[in-house]
């Protein structure tokens, strides 16, 4: 079995963001880059499936610029064969679009599994897997925290899901989301990092694959979130009520 994980270069979640002065966007100038976590989890999970000889080769796909080369050197450090680099030089690209060139990619690759990150942390749009699922015609496990393989090509997934935790059975091939409670991604070590300098990844322009990727969103202005007003004690029950009767309208 062939699995496809897809992972993201974003900005490092210990990074704190800075919204430009034009308001068009966050700056990453300078500013640390790293793999999207849901992504990193994604790639765990593949590389534990491989080790229990589920899977026969994982291959790693970003789409991005030149420098999501990095974000792929990772997961094959991480334990990835090969990696596939769909260049682009807009890295805001829909996730309607990002669906259409992962199946494009499908198509080439005819992987058995297709692990993804639930959603990326810089746009938080939960979609790319779901619509993916949908192009392809595939059965999707979405919000996975535990996957297993049975004898039957199938796969016994455990979503986490509002009420709790939710197991179905997804026909193989399909498309697993991941959610942070799948695994705890393992550190690469410094062998494996010097290995998969040499690992083979290909490169693709994205004008090459023939798809319509018109734009569908438009971001008109992003801005900081309001300043959080700093809290208050009261001295008693009555001026707590009063307040939140009076000020906070909430009674």
């Amino acid at each position: 079995m062939k699995a496809l994980v897809c992972v993201k270069r974003v900005i490092d979640y210990n990074v704190r963001i800075r919204v430009k002065s034009d308001k068009s966007g966050v700056e990453k100038d300078n500013v640390k880059m790293s793999m999207n976590p849901f992504d990193e989890i994604a790639v765990e999970e593949a590389v534990r499936l491989k080790e229990k000889g589920t899977l026969t080769e994982i291959v790693v796909l970003s789409i991005g610029t030149e420098s999501s080369q990095e974000t792929i050197r990772t997961g094959l450090a991480m334990g990835g064969d090969r990696g596939i680099l769909v260049k682009s030089s807009d890295e805001d690209i829909d996730p309607l679009n990002v669906g259409k060139i992962i199946k494009n990619i499908c198509d080439k690759e005819n992987p058995d599994l297709i692990i993804l990150g639930k959603q990326a942390i810089d746009d938080d749009c939960n979609q790319t897997g779901q619509i993916l699922a949908t192009l392809l015609k595939y059965p999707q496990a979405t919000f996975a925290s535990k996957v297993e393989k049975n004898n039957d090509n199938t796969l016994n997934v455990t979503r986490e899901v509002d009420g709790g935790l939710e197991t179905i059975k997804v026909k193989i091939p399909c498309v697993i989301t991941t959610d942070l409670r799948l695994n705890e991604p393992r550190y690469a070590s410094l062998p494996n990092i010097m290995k998969a300098k040499q690992k083979k990844i290909d490169i693709l322009d994205i004008n090459e694959l023939s798809l319509d990727l018109k734009k569908r969103v438009e971001i008109l202005e992003v801005n900081d979130p309001p300043e959080r007003k700093p809290g208050i004690v009261v001295p008693d029950i009555d001026s707590l009520v009063d307040k939140l009767k009076n000020e906070a309208k909430i009674l």
